[in-house]
Order: structure tokens, then C-alpha cells, then sequence
């Protein structure tokens, strides 16, 4: 599956797809759980999420828990929570603070963002998926902007993709620019890398 037409039309069957889940909240509800049993032992204290679009599953609920549950630790930590900012000039993302009740704006795709709030550096990322297939591949909308963004970043973050069971694609194959996931999670449990 690497013909562009292909792609194109898988995109649209697997969002299509999302949108019509019947099950929706039971979904969400458990990925918000496998997400937040997932992040109990991890140290990173900024992480980069996104704001859901088209169907996606909705990662801020956990993150706004994860943040407040380090306020609550017997040496409490400030967590950070980032959403990301097109640059225009690079075509990449920047992450800019996020919070419950933060100013936003929409970009130019139409997806709120942070308005004026600082630059922060995630060590974990949160990705979409509209897809995602073996070894750890996702299939995203086709722009590009997370592997220019995660081939620019130094450190590289620790990426975690998120979607439902049914965007698992069998015969999802990587181009060559494609940076696999260093892990997958959906709504039941862990499913990259196989344990």
C-alpha cells in the first residue's frame, strides 16, 4: 500500500470509520484508563498531546489528571501539558503551554491551539493515529508535520501513538521517511512494542 491514491482512500474509510463508532464512550472511556495506568511510572513532567479532531480520541482529560496527580505527590512536581503550534517557515510543530481555561485560537486548519502561551520541549508525545500498523508505523493525514517535527527535535521525545482497535492496519507499510512510534497505545492496553 504505498500508491498515494491508496493512502488517500484509506484515510477517509478509517476516519469515516472513527466517526461512526457506535461505541464511542465505552472507547474513550477505556483508553482514557490504559492511558493514565500507562503514565503512573513514567518520569517526564512535560509532555505534548493534541487537540482531537475528526473522531479522535481525546487524550487531555488523562493528561489534566496526570498534572494534577503530580501536584499531589510527597514531593509535588510541576507538570506541563503541550499543544501543538504550526510553524509556518519549517512546517513542523511547536509545542506551547496548555490548561483547562487557557486563551486559544484557531490556526489555519481550523484546530484550536494555545493562544501567546510559552514554548515548552515535551520528553513524551502524544501522536494521533488515524491507523497504525506493525512495528510500531502510524498513518496520519498525510501533511507530514510530526516526522518533520520528530526529525527535528533534539532530544528526540519519547513517542506514544493513540487510536481505537479498529485503526490497526495489517498491511500499513512505511515510506521512507516514516519514524515508527516508540510505543502504541489503544483502547485495549499496550499494543506496541509486543510484550
Amino acid at each position: 500500500m504505498d500508491k498515494p491514491d491508496e493512502k488517500r482512500a484509506l484515510r477517509q474509510r478509517l476516519v469515516e470509520q472513527r466517526l461512526a463508532m457506535p461505541d464511542r464512550a465505552m472507547r474513550c472511556d477505556l483508553l482514557q484508563r490504559v492511558m493514565r495506568i500507562w503514565l503512573v511510572n513514567r518520569p517526564d513532567t512535560v509532555i505534548g498531546a493534541y487537540w482531537p479532531i475528526k473522531g479522535e480520541f481525546d487524550p487531555l482529560p488523562a493528561l489534566h489528571r496526570w498534572k494534577e496527580d503530580g501536584e499531589l505527590l510527597e514531593e509535588p512536581q510541576l507538570r506541563r501539558i503541550g499543544l501543538p503550534v504550526v510553524d509556518k517557515m519549517h512546517k513542523t510543530l511547536k509545542f506551547h503551554a496548555w490548561y483547562p481555561g487557557c486563551p486559544m485560537e484557531e490556526d489555519a486548519y481550523g484546530i484550536p491551539k494555545p493562544k501567546d502561551t510559552e514554548v515548552i520541549v515535551p520528553t513524551l508525545l502524544f501522536v494521533p493515529c488515524v491507523g497504525y500498523g506493525p512495528g510500531g508505523y502510524r498513518l496520519g493525514y498525510g501533511g507530514g508535520f510530526y516526522d518533520r517535527t520528530l526529525a527535528s527535535l533534539q532530544p528526540r521525545p519519547y513517542t506514544v501513538g493513540l487510536g481505537f482497535t479498529d485503526a490497526y492496519v495489517d498491511e500499513l507499510e512505511p515510506e521512507p521517511h516514516d519514524i515508527p512510534l516508540d510505543a502504541i497505545l489503544n483502547d485495549n492496553g499496550v499494543v506496541w512494542p509486543f510484550r
